[in-house]
C-alpha cells in the first residue's frame, strides 16, 4: 500500500475560494473554487508547476520561442509567474474575470509586482477583441465555471478573433477537461482547425487516447513547431505525457462541428 499523503491545513475561506497549504511541500498552496482544483503555485520556487497540463504549456510556449504571451484565465497565474521567473526579458499578460480570485492570489498565494508579469481583471475575450493584429506571440486559455471552458472564448468566432490576435508565426493553447469519447475537446479542436493550418494536443496518455478522463492541451498555430521536443519533454515528464500529431488530431475533431456563438 503506498504511503497516505497529509492532509492539507486550510489557510484561507472566502466565499467558494478556498486557500490550503500543503503539509508535504511546506511552501505549496492549493487554490480551490467550488471544490474544483484552481491553482497550485509554490511560495518558494515560482517555477515549480504543480499540475501536469501546466507543464505541457509551458513546454509549448518555450519550444515556440513566444515572448509575449497573454493568459486568459488566472487563478493563482501559476504558470505565467513560472515563466516570467524564467524568462524575465519576456512579456506575460494575465486576464483573471474574477477580482476576487485575483485578491485571493494577492492576500495568500505570493502574487506580486514582478519585472514581465502584469495580471488584470476583465473579461479575455472582449480585451484581446480591442488589441492590434499580431499583438501577441501565444495565446493560453485556461478559464472554466465548474469543469468546463466557458464556450464563449472557445466558439469558432472567438477562437478565430484570438488567431487575428497572435503573429503570423504565433499560436492559441487551450487547456480542456473532457471524458471519453471527448466531444467537447473535438468541437474545440474543431474552432482551433478552422482558424490555424497547424492542430495538435498534448496531455496525459489515457486522454490523448481519449480512454480516460484528463486534461488535453489543443494548441493551433500560424507554422509548423518542432514536435519532437515536445514529444521528448512530455515523454521525460514525473507525469510522463503523450503528443497527438496534426494528422491525428484532425482526424480527431473531423466528424464534430466547432461551436459557434
Amino acid at each position: 500500500m503506498g504511503r497516505r499523503r497529509a492532509a492539507p491545513e486550510l489557510i484561507a475561506r472566502e466565499g467558494d475560494l478556498v486557500v490550503l497549504r500543503d503539509r508535504e511541500r511546506p511552501s505549496g498552496r492549493l487554490l480551490r473554487q467550488d471544490d474544483m482544483d484552481a491553482s497550485y503555485v509554490d511560495l518558494a520556487d515560482a517555477q515549480h508547476l504543480g499540475f501536469e497540463y501546466l507543464r505541457r504549456m509551458r513546454d509549448v510556449v518555450e519550444v515556440a520561442g513566444a515572448r509575449r504571451v497573454v493568459h486568459v484565465g488566472g487563478a493563482g497565474c501559476a504558470l505565467a509567474r513560472a515563466l516570467a521567473a524564467a524568462h524575465p526579458d519576456h512579456r506575460q499578460e494575465v486576464l483573471e474575470v474574477d477580482a476576487a480570485v485575483v485578491e485571493m492570489a494577492r492576500r495568500h498565494l505570493g502574487l506580486r509586482r514582478t519585472p514581465g508579469l502584469r495580471v488584470r481583471v476583465g473579461e479575455g475575450r472582449a480585451v484581446l477583441a480591442r488589441r492590434a493584429p499580431g499583438s501577441a506571440d501565444a495565446v493560453l486559455i485556461d478559464a472554466f465555471v465548474g469543469a468546463r471552458v466557458p464556450r464563449s472564448l472557445v466558439t469558432a468566432e472567438a477562437l478565430a478573433t484570438f488567431a487575428r490576435v497572435v503573429m503570423p508565426d504565433g499560436l492559441v493553447a487551450v487547456n480542456v477537461v473532457d471524458v471519453p469519447p471527448f466531444a467537447q475537446a473535438a468541437r474545440i479542436a474543431a474552432g482551433l482547425d478552422a482558424a490555424f493550418p497547424i492542430l495538435f494536443a498534448l496531455g496525459a496518455p489515457g486522454a490523448v487516447a481519449r480512454r480516460r478522463a484528463g486534461n488535453l492541451v489543443l494548441v493551433g498555430a500560424h507554422r509548423a513547431l518542432p514536435l519532437q521536443p515536445l514529444r521528448a519533454r512530455a515523454a521525460a515528464d514525473p507525469e510522463p505525457g503523450a503528443l497527438l500529431d496534426p494528422g491525428a488530431t484532425a482526424g480527431f475533431c473531423a466528424a464534430m462541428p466547432p461551436f459557434r456563438d
